[in-house]
């Protein structure tokens, strides 16, 4: 299992992108969460296998139809012993 921390860019808020992102990590089996940041990013920590974590990736760059995403930027990240039980929005 990998973790990856992933920020997404552009207009990406006020446009279903987490209720999105909930849906397509579920389908993917990913565990981790998604929330938007107070500059207008949005936020998801993506735990799963390697393949899934990248299809993930690679459908954020996507986004829901009404996003208009800029940029997508990734980086290892740490569960940190976090229990992640499913995919969730945090507030």
């Amino acid at each position: 299992m990998i973790c990856r921390e992933v920020r997404v860019t552009g207009v990406v808020q006020g446009v279903g992108f987490r209720y999105w992102a909930v849906r397509t990590a579920q389908s993917l089996g990913l565990r981790g969460w998604v929330r938007n940041r107070l500059d207008g990013s949005v936020e998801l920590l993506v735990c799963g296998s390697k393949d899934s974590v990248e299809s993930m990736v690679r459908e954020c760059r996507r986004g829901p139809s009404a996003a208009s995403v800029d940029n997508v930027r990734q980086s290892p990240a740490d569960c940190g012993g976090e229990e992640l039980d499913g995919f969730s929005v945090r507030f």
